[in-house]
């Protein structure tokens, strides 16, 4: 089954009730494919963030309880209604959903399930998950090539089954010409160092605020904001009172203006601890020329490339990151080839319609072979 030129019949599912770099490119694949021409939809939680913006984004959402306790039912469910819409492409993205529409994609015949891992995790019980990338997907889609190398290796799977497609950014959206976010608060006449994300506890903000700590110590008159929102602000907090932060460093909860919030700073920081894939923070801060140091974990450093792109620390190294910040700022030539490198990286490999192009090619192959 080949899509017609009305294009494909896809639909993602998400169990996830946060709102991160994950959720960005489910909806950004939609949105995407929606304007070419496809019918999609977004199977999600009632109350979730993305089915609210999905349909902000007049995406067709199609609310679903992921319960143990109804999990037989949903599965019927779900079965009978993705044979009635007569679903080519079904893909999905976290743990429940993986297990409850894989299950449902197998009973109703969908041609094509992709599994997709965005963040690098290891499981406890091989056994039973790795039937969740073999026995309920036809193919397994990740973000970087170190996990598809660790999924390779953790559940046997052959180079066919297995895909690395990088999240595409909007080069239109994220770019360096445009307007600078202000923040309440931050001293405008001095470098701005921040950090973008949810705040979950291996984004590495403790090691953001260590170097902070080192940095104003040792005299680097330099202002610190943190952008974002989670369940890990309150010991954020708290650190920044323990380590007398409170002149230095802001804290200026979610932001919808991320373009706006790149272009202002002085350089961006990435210190995640592990999990991490290719982060799209890391591709919009290049898309728009914003200097990045980031830490040596997963897929960070296949964007960031030491030498060429970007700076990057050993993780939860809070003295390399401090030296990597100042080092930022005082070798201002070096950095700005970096940033003339990195928006080049992201026009030739990482931009949104090369994302859609490799997802089309890789849907029309795996169908083509299945039929």
């Amino acid at each position: 089954m080949i899509a017609s030129q009305q294009g494909w019949r896809i639909v993602h599912s998400e169990s996830s009730n946060g709102w991160g770099g994950q959720e960005h490119r489910v909806l950004a694949e939609l949105a995407g494919f929606q304007q070419r021409g496809s019918r999609v939809w977004l199977l999600a939680a009632p109350d979730s963030q993305i089915i609210q913006r999905a349909r902000k984004a007049n995406l067709t959402a199609v609310p679903v309880k992921f319960s143990r306790l109804r999990l037989p039912l949903n599965v019927l469910q779900l079965a009978r209604w993705l044979k009635r819409e007569r679903i080519e492409i079904l893909n999905t993205h976290s743990s429940q959903d993986g297990w409850l529409l894989g299950v449902a994609g197998r009973l109703a015949g969908v041609p094509l399930i992709i599994r997709t891992r965005h963040i690098h995790v290891d499981y406890p019980n091989r056994w039973v998950s790795r039937h969740a990338f073999t026995t309920f997907a036809d193919h397994v889609l990740t973000t970087s090539d170190k996990i598809s190398r660790h999924l390779q290796a953790m559940f046997q799977l052959p180079d066919t089954r297995i895909s690395t497609v990088p999240t595409g950014i909007s080069l239109e959206n994220f770019s360096p010409i445009g307007e600078r976010a202000c923040f309440a608060g931050v001293a405008e006449n001095k470098p701005l160092v921040g950090m973008i994300s949810v705040l979950r506890s291996w984004k590495g903000h403790s090691t953001f605020l260590h170097a902070a700590a080192k940095l104003r110590d040792s005299g680097f008159d330099a202002s610190f904001v943190i952008v974002g929102e989670g369940p890990f602000r309150p010991h954020i907090e708290q650190q920044i009172r323990e380590l007398n932060l409170g002149g230095v460093v802001s804290l200026a909860g979610h932001r919808e203006d991320v373009p706006a919030v790149l272009r202002a700073l002085n350089v961006l920081v990435i210190a995640s601890t592990k999990h991490e894939g290719v982060p799209q923070i890391g591709l919009q801060a290049l898309a728009c020329k914003t200097p990045v140091v980031g830490s040596d974990v997963g897929g960070i450093p296949e964007i960031i490339r030491p030498g060429e792109t970007g700076r990057i620390f050993p993780a939860q190294n809070a003295g390399a990151l401090a030296d990597a910040i100042r080092s930022v700022l005082n070798e201002a030539e070096l950095t700005e080839t970096f940033c003339r490198q990195g928006r080049e990286l992201v026009e030739t490999k990482y931009s949104l319609n090369m994302l859609l192009d490799q997802l089309d090619a890789l849907y029309r192959r795996e169908i083509t072979q299945a039929g």
